[in-house]
């Protein structure tokens, strides 16, 4: 199964989101296909000269939903309550799904349970205008860095889940060297914008330590 041949009938696979033609963002996502094709992924993550950070912010929100989507959507054969009861990272880290407003106290739910509300719920910050405007010119608001530094930390959990519990998968898929491309430039993102608390990293650690290092 690719990583690209994804089909609509799958209930956890949505359609790609993308920055309406015209917008900042459709100018900002040029750069990056570009800055990607290089190969240079360190150089990729930088904040272009002249540019607004939060509309780099909100570019790259974007693209790093689509890539955990793409990934999550070639495990859904594998990845389900049965197999996975609950949303862990290794045997010392267990996530709890909470929303703040449908859910407000955090309840254990099976892993694909858990990447369904996360995915329904960053869709939902994405498509508000009041926190990602797609006009140009529009204000983004006081507290836009911290709704992107909490979509960042539970996509994190997705990585931290797949590396753990799926890995062996991933790799009969032969999709492990696209997995680790993913992962690293998440990394290098979150990193070079401090998007990610170090212990919220701790499941990772060794692996994040060795895309860093040669910083």
């Amino acid at each position: 199964m690719s990583l690209f041949g994804l089909g609509r009938n799958q209930k956890t696979f949505r359609p790609k989101k993308s920055a309406a033609s015209g917008t900042k963002g459709a100018q900002l996502r040029k750069h990056i296909d570009a800055t990607l094709g290089s190969g240079n992924l360190r150089e990729a993550v930088k904040l272009p000269p002249g540019e607004d950070l939060n509309e780099w912010l909100a570019v790259n929100t974007v693209d790093f939903f689509n890539q955990v989507n793409l990934l999550f959507g070639t495990l859904t054969e594998f990845f389900t309550p049965e197999n996975c009861s609950t949303m862990t990272a290794g045997p010392k880290y267990e996530y709890r799904w909470a929303d703040g407003v449908q859910i407000k106290k955090p309840i254990e739910v099976s892993a694909p349970k858990y990447v369904e509300y996360l995915m329904d719920w960053i869709e939902t910050q994405l498509d508000d205008e009041s926190i990602f405007p797609q006009k140009l010119g529009a204000a983004f608001p006081q507290h836009f860095k911290e709704v992107v530094k909490t979509i960042f930390k539970r996509l994190f959990r997705v990585y931290a889940h797949i590396y753990h519990s799926h890995f062996q998968k991933i790799v009969s898929l032969k999709e492990e060297a696209h997995l680790n491309t993913c992962f690293k430039h998440f990394i290098l993102f979150t990193h070079e914008f401090v998007l990610i608390d170090k212990k919220e990293l701790a499941p990772l650690q060794e692996l994040i330590e060795s895309i860093i290092a040669p910083f």
